[in-house]
């Protein structure tokens, strides 16, 4: 569904729309209430200005409106638990936005934004220090950059070359690596750019993600 018009009336339109479309059987990888915008972090969310939930999208899917500055999309996780066995996460959307509307990081805007595929052990601190420096893991390797409209997809294996919160990656720690695949909670995607692979983004107009198939195989 494109944009007709480059105003959140239109958005709201299309989200009408949408519910009524939507079947009512998904799986919980499609279900918008078992994905969480944030990260919650001591009880604050670090996507300023967003709901805790996507809005139910189109057949099969949902979607996120990106917000104008200063608010932000960060993180995007669902509760799935461990990864021992599964060989690759696999994510489609779609980018949708009123001609004109770019999607910026929010600590960057001059720099390309970005979107990576992400997991994370249970029990993290959020510290990034330590032990813990092991417990969130990003795709770098697969992200697409910048954020733009379109349909995209993005696979990203798991015996590929993550990388954890500041130094370390699959290779350079493959313990730590091992430890966080078997004890894995959340997964998703993170958005950003600049200064941080899940800092967050914003929009200069009307624009949206529609997510329409996350896999974890």
């Amino acid at each position: 569904m494109l944009f007709r018009a480059a105003t959140m009336v239109a958005l709201g339109v299309m989200a009408a729309s949408e519910v009524e479309a939507a079947p009512r059987a998904r799986s919980s990888y499609l279900n918008p209430g078992a994905w969480v915008i944030g990260p919650i972090v001591r009880g604050q969310s670090r996507s300023r200005g967003m709901p805790l939930h996507p809005s139910l999208g189109p057949a099969g899917g949902w979607h996120i409106d990106f917000p104008q500055a200063p608010g932000s999309v960060n993180y995007v996780t669902l509760r799935h638990g461990s990864l021992a066995g599964k060989s690759r996460i696999v994510m489609r959307y779609r980018i949708e936005a009123a001609p004109g509307v770019r999607i910026l990081p929010a600590t960057a805007p001059a720099l390309p934004s970005v979107i990576t595929l992400y997991f994370q052990r249970g029990g993290d601190n959020w510290s990034g220090r330590g032990w813990f420096e092991g417990f969130r893991w990003y795709a770098t390797f697969a992200s697409r950059s910048p954020i733009a409209p379109g349909t995209h997809q993005i696979v990203a294996p798991l015996n590929g070359n993550w990388t954890a919160v500041r130094t370390s990656s699959a290779r350079t720690n493959p313990a730590a690596f091992r430890d966080a695949i078997a004890n894995a909670d959340q997964v998703g995607f993170v958005l950003g750019g600049g200064d941080g692979y899940g800092h967050g983004v914003f929009a200069t107009g009307p624009a949206r993600i529609v997510v329409t198939d996350f896999r974890v195989e």
